[in-house]
């Protein structure tokens, strides 16, 4: 849960070219932003929050979405985007159970993995740089990333229980114990280490937000995908916890926890927050149950974020370490969107159609960056979106081939009635 707000404020730090004291202000956020959203989903306020054990973080897809939206337009028609979305999701969500059915694990496993290569390509730039500046592959660099790597592995190897479920936060450590070691955190680094003892987030650090429907789009468009992931996370983390729950009732509250903590979340600078699944993993492993537990956990995001010196130690963290986590972190994130399409019957020729379509087009603009450069400004930021022209594309691909060529064939088949003819 903390390797996550870090790896993506470093993402968004590195990628935006954003000041120490500014990724010091949003790596605050993110961490109070994180508590407070799994307090919601963890305790349940009103009709908000499933009252199940969630925890709440900076999503991958809408970071990547984020950042692409900054790049284009500025950080804040980007916050903007981010508002703009939250308020969606409550205008959608009484229609959302009728597009459920459009919203399949096909759809959501190929989501995920165009989500996941996207991240780990965003990862290995902080280890290395952008191809072609100063400094680009530097050995120095590229032996911090991967020695994280290794530590991550290490700790996942020979440590159990707990201890193994820490190993990317015990390997982002190491990574920056070896860079002090080295010498690569440099005097200007450490010279943020000092300062108060208290540090609250500040309230639209980029500006009054901007709105841009048009750059909003590719938002909008993964939260309906986000909201059917969801559903599924809120049915799974009850069944592993033995709650009965109301699938009408329930779901929605997970969605409107999600949607208010990135309204607020929009206001500070970031990216939507969404439920983290890979806590479901944990309360399996562990045993531990407890929607408490999770709310607990809260309480310490709140306290880091709040604790100065703990988020400009933080700060001074080498991005080729960060970068190391990253890859890590978002490589799983690629499984798990692997896994997720080997449920979605891929033996169905239909189905490898549709998944390998999404895929290319999806993966197009993240491996050839600038091929619709050609194109007008408003064209390009949902073209340059992966994310959401591969989860476009899955959803067309889907309701064409499952939903509308079925009833197509069916038709010339069915015998024909007198009062037919």
């Amino acid at each position: 849960m903390a390797a996550t707000p870090i790896s993506a404020i470093f993402l968004m730090s590195a990628t935006l070219g954003l000041g120490t004291g500014l990724t010091v202000d949003l790596l605050s956020a993110a961490f109070v932003l994180s508590g407070v959203g799994s307090l919601v989903q963890s305790l349940g306020v009103w009709k908000f929050g499933p009252r199940l054990p969630f925890v709440m973080l900076p999503g991958g897809a809408p970071l990547i979405l984020f950042l692409a939206i900054a790049e284009q337009h500025g950080l804040r028609t980007a916050t903007g985007a981010v508002i703009l979305t939250a308020v969606f999701t409550f205008v959608v969500l009484p229609l959302f159970s009728r597009l459920l059915a459009y919203f399949p694990a096909l759809v959501i496993g190929t989501m995920i993995v165009i989500v996941g290569v996207n991240l780990v390509k965003v990862g290995a730039v902080l280890i290395t740089g952008q191809p072609g500046s100063p400094g680009f592959a530097d050995p120095g660099n590229l032996g911090l990333g991967l020695a994280t790597i290794g530590f991550t592995v290490a700790f996942y190897l020979f440590f159990t229980g707990v201890l193994r479920q820490l190993a990317v936060m015990l390997g982002l450590l190491a990574g920056a114990v070896l860079a002090a070691a080295t010498g690569a955190i440099d005097g200007a680094g450490a010279d943020a280490v000092g300062g108060g003892l208290v540090n609250l987030p500040h309230l639209m650090p980029f500006g009054p937000p901007e709105f841009n429907l048009v750059a909003a789009l590719p938002l909008m468009l993964y939260t309906l995908a986000s909201m059917a992931e969801a559903t599924g996370q809120t049915v799974i983390n009850a069944e592993a916890v033995g709650k009965r729950i109301d699938t009408r009732a329930d779901v929605p509250r997970t969605v409107r926890g999600d949607a208010l903590t990135s309204l607020f979340g929009g206001f500070f600078g970031l990216p939507l927050m969404v439920t983290s699944g890979e806590n479901i993993g944990i309360v399996r492993v562990t045993g531990v149950r407890s929607r408490f537990v999770t709310a607990a956990a809260g309480v310490v995001l709140i306290a880091i974020g709040v604790l100065a010196p703990v988020t400009r130690a933080i700060s001074v963290i080498p991005t080729p370490v960060v970068g190391g986590t990253a890859m890590v972190v978002f490589g799983v994130i690629t499984v798990l969107g692997v896994q997720m399409l080997g449920r979605s019957d891929l033996d169905r020729h239909t189905s490898t159609f549709v998944c390998a379509v999404a895929l290319a087009l999806g993966l197009l603009p993240i491996l050839v960056p600038g091929v619709y450069g050609g194109f007008p400004p408003n064209v390009r930021i949902l073209l340059e979106s992966g994310v959401a022209v591969g989860t476009f594309t899955a959803v067309v691909l889907n309701i064409l081939f499952h939903h509308v060529r079925p009833g197509v064939v069916a038709r010339p088949t069915t015998p024909r009635t007198e009062s037919d003819r």
